[in-house]
């Protein structure tokens, strides 16, 4: 079919091996389990591992208001005040950047498309380098890197759109030149930013951040980024049939009934904003957003409606467990999450473009 994107499943959903509604209720099931498993392991292991009775201990006194000895309190703050909201936040940010990436490859028609290539998180990263470096809103105390984050990002989300928009509204190849564009300039913005930094412990910061951590999770900063991907999710799960069919090309969407235009214009700002909160939190973390939606089409389908309801959940598994990596691997330091998504993230996506059966080009 004309103007059908290359990236696409050759096998529809209803070929064999994917999985019919059963099934999908199924794999949500089971990866749910996973899920709930990979949290615990998560909060139980580490440079000091909590055995797992006592976690769930330490969990129930913390969520039923118990009391724990005064010599278990060194094991309860662990659990409960630095692994719980470091693990959940890992939760939160692999689902929100797995759903996004699901998104963003329908808006722009393209197998490379993920949750940075629009350039907000270069704009994210310029916010918190400024804060980083010169210790902008120090007043909001731990919450200054996120604010800043989120204004970077919000600043470079404007821009793109003003830039990319046209008489033809925001085509997909408007959207990522300008993307692409804009986040060589926030880069060079933060790369200036870096040179006039007053110590090499600033840049180092710096540096680390923007290859992604969670070391930073707290209460305060979970809410914010949990609400924005359960909307982001339920959005995108109630346009999962205008997604389909935008997959096919504007004439045919339009052939359809769907406005191509207004629709990628509420995704962009949706997906957006998204990335914008999850950058803010987390840092820069490349490949989830963009090997997993890859991965999880090869599991259940090219239709958006089973590919939004596995791939939270696959994002978060995924992330939750680079995340113990990272505080293990070199353990008492600690690696950017980055680093680890990139050591996966592209042999397997490698391995993808090598898959018979699956098209990321003509041939």
């Amino acid at each position: 079919m004309r103007g059908e994107p290359r990236w696409r499943l050759l096998a529809e959903p209803s070929a064999p091996g994917t999985p019919a509604k059963g099934g999908l209720t199924g794999g949500i099931v089971v990866l749910s389990v996973v899920l709930l498993v990979s949290v615990l392991a998560g909060i139980a292991l580490g440079p000091t591992v909590v055995p797992l009775d006592e976690v769930l201990r330490y969990l129930r006194a913390a969520l039923t208001g118990g009391q724990i000895g005064h010599t278990e309190v060194t094991g309860y703050s662990i659990v409960w005040e630095v692994r719980t909201p470091r693990v959940l936040l890992a939760v939160v940010v692999g689902a929100g950047l797995a759903v996004v990436g699901v998104a963003l490859q329908a808006l722009v028609r393209n197998a490379l498309a993920e949750p940075f290539v629009l350039g907000i998180s270069s704009g994210a990263s310029v916010g918190a380098t400024a804060v980083v470096v010169f210790g902008l809103f120090a007043s909001l105390g731990v919450l200054a890197m996120s604010v800043a984050a989120f204004l970077g990002a919000l600043l470079a989300t404007v821009l793109v759109y003003f830039a990319a928009r046209s008489a033809l509204g925001l085509t997909p190849l408007r959207l990522v030149l300008t993307g692409v564009a804009l986040a060589y300039a926030f880069q060079a913005v933060m790369s200036m930013i870096v040179f006039l930094a007053p110590n090499s412990q600033a840049a180092q910061t710096v540096l680390f951040w923007l290859l992604g951590s969670l070391g930073a999770a707290s209460w305060q900063s979970l809410p914010i980024a949990a609400a924005a991907v359960v909307v982001t999710v339920v959005l995108l799960l109630r346009k999962s049939r205008p997604l389909d069919i935008l997959s096919l090309g504007d004439e045919t969407a339009a052939s359809l009934g769907v406005d191509a235009a207004a629709l990628r214009r509420g995704l962009f700002l949706l997906t957006a904003g998204a990335t914008g909160l999850l950058v803010a939190v987390s840092g820069a973390i490349p490949f989830v957003g963009l090997v997993l939606p890859h991965v999880v089409r090869i599991v259940v389908g090219s239709s958006h409606r089973r590919v939004l309801a596995i791939a939270p959940l696959a994002g978060a598994i995924f992330l939750v467990w680079v995340d113990l990596l990272a505080r293990t691997v070199v353990a008492p330091e600690e690696l950017p999450l980055g680093v680890i998504t990139a050591l996966i993230g592209v042999p397997v996506f490698i391995g993808l473009m090598r898959r018979r059966g699956y098209l990321f080009g003509d041939r």
